[in-house]
């Protein structure tokens, strides 16, 4: 029985390095709520909706991605635009949230803390899941 019960114990602890001790990231309680601070302004019914096709406002709608194609893929946040672009591994021109020093009549948006763009990097690490 202690033999069974230490097997176990080391069982789960290699299963948590494996996983890296990584919390589940949920869309509804914490993407979401990010993304209705940082990105509805622009990605609902703002420049980005209309210019880029992004529409933020569902997971689905999130999942279409833009009039180029997808944003996000399930799995990869390196492979991701929306991780690269928050994350500010793109030209500045680019970065998301824009307008954050320029106070521009639309589309103002508060930059992410890393915290943000840590959870929605694990998040899409970790499937992207409508959860």
């Amino acid at each position: 029985m202690l033999l069974k019960n230490i097997t176990l114990i080391l069982l789960l602890g290699a299963g948590m390095v494996v996983s890296g001790c990584s919390r589940q990231v949920s869309y509804q309680n914490d993407v979401l709520p990010i993304l209705q601070g940082s990105c509805f302004s622009c990605h609902v019914a703002g420049e980005g909706a209309q210019n880029a096709g992004l529409i933020l406002s569902s997971h689905s709608s999130m999942m279409a991605g833009t009039k180029m194609g997808p944003v996000i893929v399930p799995g990869s946040a390196a492979s991701s635009t929306l991780y690269l672009v928050i994350s500010h591994n793109v030209d500045p021109k680019i970065q998301m949230p824009p307008h954050h020093s320029d106070r521009m009549a639309q589309g103002e948006g508060k930059p992410l803390s890393q915290e943000q763009i840590d959870t929605i990097k694990l998040w899409i690490d970790q499937g992207a899941q409508d959860n």
